[in-house]
């Protein structure tokens, strides 16, 4: 079977940013649904029409991938509104902010903890790759046909290229 939309790919990829540092490597299959929320554009536009068993070499401009780094997207709160136990390189949800703080931030978004001083909190709403690009190699291990539930739900469950919450 090839690849179209409503469908469900097995992949594995190494994902590299272009000096060749290896920011993630995917050495199982993990299912995504193309034409879903899964899959960046530029993925699922490659891998149309190919089947099992094919392999790629993707470059990937941040406008392709996770975007430009935002400076906009960064947030000095108050360290009295986190406890005590907030570590740098933790991930929020706005959902799991203190009330005030949430309603001011952008709602759809996973925040990083980048960096804890005595006094504030650093909070990034921009993708950890977010201004990178990248240099990604899949093969895929597998296609069928989406579930009527994938479909409706717009994910085979997978959420590494999840950009907001």
């Amino acid at each position: 079977m090839d690849i179209t939309e409503h469908c469900v790919v097995a992949l594995t990829w190494v994902l590299q940013d272009t000096l060749g540092e290896e920011l993630d490597v995917l050495q199982e299959p993990v299912e995504f649904l193309v034409g879903g929320d899964d899959l960046l554009a530029r993925l699922e536009q490659a891998l149309q029409g190919h089947g099992t068993g094919a392999e790629l070499a993707l470059h990937l401009e941040p406008e392709e991938a996770f975007g430009d780094y935002d400076e906009s997207l960064l947030f000095l709160e108050p360290r009295s509104a986190f406890p005590e136990a907030i570590e740098e390189g933790m991930i929020i949800e706005n959902t799991s902010l203190p009330t005030d703080m949430a309603t001011r931030l952008p709602r759809d978004h996973l925040f990083t903890v980048s960096q804890i001083y005595p006094d504030h909190v650093v909070l990034d709403g921009n993708h950890p790759l977010a201004g990178i690009a990248l240099r990604l190699t899949l093969k895929v291990h597998g296609v069928r046909e989406a579930t009527p539930e994938e479909t409706e739900r717009r994910s085979a469950g997978a959420g590494f290229f999840k950009l907001h919450a």
